[in-house]
């Protein structure tokens, strides 16, 4: 456990991975009665050791979770049972998808690391705070990554989740994750004015206006990216994923796959793709385009 701002630590889960970077971040808040944000998965030994990392007299009374991807929620409920705090999230796997991923919904298969059983014990809405102790935080609704994805405020922090990192950009994966409203989270994280961002995977953010400006212009670089790859001629996801990304290592060909099918669906529902978006395709450009 270890001290990273006023009121804040941090303990990182041991499931490092190329998506996970060295592995999760959970976060303690305040001192006394505090909170725990993302309790990371499901593994005793990291449950035992953020029980072990508290301060003499020191007792879990809240659990945050920002969304129900297995890496940031499953060990919730166990650290619940051990701790009897409740867990409070936006909602369930499905909470916040918006209509255009749900016409998905059976068509594309989920992520492998959605976490389908997770049952927050309390919800928390866009803007609500929820504070005890010394602590408290504002709930920010954040999808783009995930439907029910949340952002947590404190003082001049917000703990970021997976919607803002240093160390990697942000899977945008259909059904769960969706474009359009990755920007706009990350309109509203730019607008917080936030000092720092504490993300779920890797070091703070120290420039968060430039660093959310700079995942802003590589996503729409991609999207410049893919119609003029489809200038050429139509082309299914293979063979564009093979053209953006040709240095990619074999097991990340499924997530930068994923990744273009979002960029595809934002176009096609503005008109600059034709096919059949959830599908690999073959995409093209409109006519005269």
């Amino acid at each position: 456990m270890e001290r990273i701002d006023t009121g804040v630590r941090r303990i990182v889960a041991p499931n490092p991975s190329p998506m996970t970077g060295r592995g999760t971040n959970t976060y303690v808040l305040g001192s006394g009665r505090v909170a725990v944000i993302d309790p990371g998965p499901e593994d005793a030994g990291h449950l035992a050791a953020i029980a072990e990392g508290l301060d003499p007299g020191e007792r879990i009374v809240a659990i945050l979770v920002t969304h129900a991807h297995l890496d940031h929620s499953e060990g919730a409920p166990a650290l619940s049972r051990q701790t009897g705090a409740p867990v409070w999230a936006f909602g369930d796997a499905d909470a916040g998808r918006p209509a255009a991923m749900s016409a998905f919904q059976g068509r594309l298969p989920e992520g492998e690391g959605t976490d389908r059983a997770f049952r927050p014990d309390r919800l928390l809405a866009d803007g609500e705070e929820l504070g005890m102790g010394d602590w408290r935080v504002r709930a920010l609704h954040t999808p783009g990554h995930f439907g029910n994805h949340l952002s947590f405020g404190f003082g001049d922090l917000v703990f970021s989740g997976d919607v803002v990192m240093g160390w990697s950009t942000t899977l945008i994966a259909p059904p769960e994750g969706d474009l359009n409203d990755y920007f706009r989270s990350l309109a509203r994280l730019r607008g917080t004015g936030a000092r720092r961002l504490l993300p779920g995977h890797g070091a703070p953010v120290e420039a968060p206006t430039l660093r959310i400006d700079e995942l802003d212009a590589h996503r729409r670089l991609r999207s410049a990216q893919i119609l003029g790859a489809l200038a050429g001629g139509p082309k299914d996801i293979p063979t564009l994923r093979a053209m953006l990304y040709p240095d990619l290592a074999a097991p990340l060909h499924p997530a930068a796959e994923r990744n273009i099918l979002a960029h595809l669906i934002a176009l096609h529902a503005a008109g600059e793709v034709l096919g059949a978006a959830g599908a690999n395709g073959p995409f093209a450009l409109p006519s005269g385009a």
